[in-house]
């Protein structure tokens, strides 16, 4: 690949792409690892996290041992001349470092959004995991950092970016995409932190971030986030999230097509497809004489036709984005404009006047996929701004919340800038 060659390069020059992250988390470490010990040419050079100890163990796990604690800005320039590995808690601390390019690992929206404008500040590109702050305010930011000349940037191996490396493959052979899929083992709205305590603790992760990925939360800002990239949308609130068993080669024969052609094409899921935990898009191709190949390629008589690709590998393949970022200022996934669809906070039991929504994969809500202007035109809560909102009225299980059942906490960062998103995208 050509990014190996260019990070080939700059190892044997002895000047390998510097990086700082934010977050020490499960997928943290896991790109500590992956940078540390199979990315020669790329060296992580910080760790922000809030928990110093969190950040050590990251390091230590990948067989670091020597990462210094730092607290000011000199000492962390000098750390990152020498190719000492640093610690930092403070984030304005490392969006102003001499680093080539920043990760976000954290999946939190109001940090963030903080971290994300200050790297924007200080001229630093971002290649972001956080689908969730994507998904509420990514149209803002996109707009942001192109006024400064820099990219944020979804990342390659998540499935919205590994989707949307499908869907320019199928573009880049002359075929129009109208599907872009999700292959799911579970989907259940009504999981919670209780009901996966049991597979977090096996894997080692967090349990409300487990039951965001149980009960569709995390699937509806990855759709949302692929169809703002894809110019796509929703065929209905909540995506039509089908039951299929089979191969996903199968559901070339479950769309209208006409129907997805007048929509612009659609973002959805399926559960319990082949090749799970992987991707899919169907597409169509107008040349009479190109479907006679096709059909000769064993991918059928159309008119849609399948592709997939049959993993997903998460931190393994966000230091290529890294690379594509630096070396070819090529991003993975960025909004095209406007909003296309949101993601919408819906009551996963029955509510009551004075609850105070929890986090993101907790027990009182889960998010849908919805038109962005069905959103906007009926007020609809965004998942993003969900957590600390408090109840002024009952509201039953399955009821989607609007901005007039909920009193939202003053302050907050990513409430400004959604508005700021709104007033600057009319629905």
């Amino acid at each position: 690949m050509m990014y190996q060659r260019l990070l080939r390069d700059r190892a044997a020059e002895g000047r390998p792409l510097t990086v700082g992250m934010f977050g020490a988390g499960f997928m943290a470490k896991g790109i500590t690892n992956q940078i540390v010990n199979s990315v020669p040419g790329m060296t992580l050079s910080v760790i922000c996290a809030r928990n110093v100890d969190k950040a050590r163990t990251a390091y230590e796990i990948a067989g670091v041992t020597d990462a210094e604690v730092v607290e000011t800005a000199a000492r962390l320039a000098e750390c990152i001349e020498l190719g000492i590995p640093v610690i930092v808690q403070d984030p304005m601390l490392l969006c102003a470092a001499p680093v080539e390019c920043l990760i976000d690992a954290t999946g939190a929206l109001e940090y963030g959004a903080t971290i994300t404008l200050a790297a924007i500040a200080n001229g630093k590109s971002m290649v972001s995991m956080n689908a969730e702050l994507d998904g509420t305010v990514g149209a803002l930011i996109k707009r942001k950092a192109d006024a400064a000349g820099v990219i944020f940037t979804g990342c390659d191996g998540d499935q919205p970016g590994v989707q949307m490396n499908l869907f320019r493959f199928v573009q880049s052979i002359g075929l129009t995409p109208l599907v872009c899929g999700n292959i799911k083992g579970l989907q259940d709205p009504y999981r919670n932190p209780t009901t996966q305590k049991g597979f977090a603790e096996k894997w080692g992760q967090d349990p409300y971030m487990v039951t965001s990925f149980a009960d569709g939360t995390k699937i509806s800002f990855e759709q949302a986030i692929v169809a703002n990239a894809t110019g796509m949308t929703v065929a209905k609130r909540g995506m039509v999230g089908a039951d299929h068993a089979g191969h996903v080669d199968e559901l070339t024969n479950a769309y209208n097509v006409d129907a997805l052609k007048q929509m612009g094409g659609v973002v959805d899921y399926v559960v319990g497809s082949k090749p799970g935990p992987g991707v899919y898009v169907l597409a169509t191709h107008d040349d009479p004489k190109q479907k006679h190949y096709l059909n000769l390629y064993k991918l059928g008589e159309g008119p849609l036709y399948s592709f997939y690709t049959p993993y997903h590998l998460c931190h393994f393949e966000v230091p290529l984005s890294v690379a594509r970022l630096v070396f070819e200022q090529d991003p993975v996934l960025q909004p095209l404009a406007g909003p296309k669809v949101d993601v919408v906070a819906t009551a996963k039991t029955d509510l009551k006047a004075g609850d105070v929504v929890d986090a993101l994969g907790g027990y009182k809500t889960y998010g849908q996929a919805e038109r962005y202007d069905v959103s906007r035109a009926e007020r609809l809560l965004p998942m993003g701004l969900a957590e600390g909102c408090k109840l002024k009225r009952d509201l039953p299980k399955d009821a989607v919340l609007t901005y007039d059942d909920v009193e939202i906490p003053a302050g907050r960062l990513i409430d400004k800038l959604r508005a700021e998103q709104d007033a600057l995208f009319p629905a």
